[in-house]
């Protein structure tokens, strides 16, 4: 019967029937498949009901389940992407800092060299509740509340000195210079850390914003530092997003906003659905259309910096400087789970105005052992700009100018991670009283560095001398260091520098880490940034580049 009523119908019938038969079949495809979906769902969730049940009725000891719930969660989260992540109550209050940059508190890091000894102020922050109590670099914290900080470490003294803003916490400190002990009382306050942490000319007519982050108002911050820096006379802004891991999506299109016509597309967002997808365009009116732009990436430019840059690019707004950008393209929401707890799921993939996505790796597809790889250039795809520039998908964002990043040698990441550099400042601020103001100070007095530090426990060997180590060790392995000995004891009379010896051939290197760190002790954050700025050879190649222009 269906035959022969299909036989007579018109073409055009046929046709129309073919296509509802296709979609039917493409619908029941699809129920099945979210029947199996929730099938497999329901029959993981019994199981692992069933296996709890069990243990909980018969393992030999007592389960210690929050331990094993945490544990179950994290590796479940692992198996997808490593921004998914769970968030139980007990951590939200560092989560929030982690996301927004705010908690309550005095403002100040702190130093705790020894867990029976005291703690230092180490960098208070400008303006902070710290600084309005006379709280200052190198002041010893004897007791916290009445509570010596003797066999406490550094995490639980910070615990006490948090706290709801508006409450006092009483501390009984020894002052750096003076050696006088005395009590003060800091009342707490909400302390935010800036997401544009400095601001300032360059130049005659470069201006420059350091941006660090992306959490809330970041955009009208970044509004004020520019309408600041109009003020000076500022014709060509840098914005610098390097090292900046993003944040806030929202802040993002806020920003682009600031530079590019009201109307125009910023970034799309799909998720596993079509109807996931979203445009997001400013609603703004610019404050400035015209003013040339450099933004200065590298690889740990990441997700909302890579939306500003990849729409700035993509719209021929500015011209891009620095090394490749991470490769974050992946949107997380916040989703509120039982017991207080909160779930960070990654629900979409954003993509630039051109229509590619940056994102460096594809979670969904792992190897045997449950590894990840980066997308080959070879299949990444071509995009075209607003005025017809090629650019790529798939592995972050390609700046329109390379510049040469700035190499450290094995010595210095082996001082500044090891904390070496960091202690010295504190040595050096509780013997002098004060330096120059941060434009006229420059570090001198480098023998003093070396006699400190050649004191200190930290891996002072060459990268020469490191491979030197692990070439003598496989020869061991293989047989072979015996008959090679006296070439490698020669080999290690040329490269095997003592202590003394490497500071003082990587001084040059050495000293700008000391001066920042130093003008930071005397002259808060600003300060450091500012010497940092005055060795920074990337941005100095930045200046020096030509423009795109149209």
């Amino acid at each position: 019967m269906v035959f022969a009523n299909f036989a007579g119908m018109k073409r055009m019938n046929m046709k129309k029937y073919m296509i509802l038969t296709a979609a039917a079949l493409l619908l029941a495809g699809a129920s099945a498949s979210a029947q199996t979906r929730q099938f497999k769902l329901g029959q993981w969730v019994e199981i692992q009901n069933a296996i709890l049940g069990e243990l909980s009725r018969s393992y030999v000891d007592t389960l210690p389940v929050s331990r094993m719930q945490l544990a179950g969660i994290d590796a479940m989260l692992e198996e997808l992407d490593p921004y998914t992540v769970y968030v139980p109550e007990e951590e939200q209050e560092d989560f929030e800092m982690m996301i927004g940059k705010t908690y309550g508190g005095i403002g100040a890091v702190i130093y705790k060299p020894d867990k029976d000894g005291n703690v230092l102020i180490n960098e208070p922050y400008a303006g902070s509740p710290a600084v309005k109590a006379g709280l200052q670099s190198g002041d010893q914290l004897l007791e916290i509340d009445g509570v010596s900080t003797h066999g406490l470490d550094a995490s639980q003294c910070s615990e006490r000195m948090k706290g709801k803003p508006g409450t006092v916490v009483h501390f009984k400190v020894q002052k750096v210079h003076t050696g006088e002990i005395v009590g003060i009382d800091v009342t707490r306050e909400r302390i935010h850390l800036p997401d544009i942490e400095y601001h300032g000319m360059l130049n005659e007519s470069d201006g420059y914003i350091l941006q660090t982050g992306f959490t809330e108002n970041v955009s009208n911050e970044l509004r004020n530092a520019y309408n600041d820096l109009k003020k000076q006379g500022m014709k060509r802004l840098v914005l610098d997003l390097r090292g900046n891991g993003g944040g806030l999506m929202a802040e993002a299109i806020n920003i682009v906003s600031l530079f590019v016509p009201k109307g125009s597309l910023v970034v799309s967002q799909r998720g596993r659905d079509d109807a996931d997808y979203r445009e997001y365009k400013t609603v703004r009116e610019p404050i400035d259309t015209e003013i040339p732009i450099i933004v200065l990436v590298d690889g740990g430019s990441a997700s909302s910096s890579e939306i500003v840059t990849g729409a700035l690019q993509d719209l021929d707004r500015a011209t891009v400087m620095g090394k490749r950008t991470y490769g974050k393209g992946l949107v997380q929401t916040i989703r509120p789970l039982p017991y207080n707890g909160q779930l960070k799921v990654t629900t979409s993939k954003y993509y630039t105005p051109s229509g590619r996505c940056v994102q460096a790796i594809d979670y969904s597809r792992r190897d045997e052992d449950g590894s990840v790889a980066f997308i080959p250039d070879s299949l990444t795809h071509e995009f075209k700009t607003l005025h017809g520039r090629t650019v790529r998908d798939g592995g972050g964002i390609t700046p329109d100018v390379e510049l040469k990043g700035t190499s450290y040698s094995r010595l210095v990441y082996s001082l500044v991670v090891g904390g070496v550099i960091d202690h010295y400042a504190l040595d050096y601020v509780a013997r002098h009283a004060s330096i120059p103001a941060v434009k006229d100070f420059h570090f001198t007095d480098f023998e003093d560095f070396v006699r400190f530090a050649k004191d200190q426990e930290f891996d002072y060997r060459s990268s020469a001398m490191a491979y030197y180590d692990q070439m003598k060790k496989e020869l061991e392995k293989d047989g072979m260091a015996e008959n090679a000995a006296p070439q490698l004891e020669a080999l290690k009379k040329v490269i095997d520098l003592d202590k003394e010896q490497f500071l003082r051939a990587r001084k040059d290197e050495i000293i700008p880490f000391i001066e920042e760190e130093l003008a930071v002790r005397y002259y808060f954050q600003e300060a450091g940034i500012q010497v940092r700025l005055r060795y920074d050879e990337p941005l100095k190649q930045a200046l020096t580049q030509p423009m795109i222009t149209y």
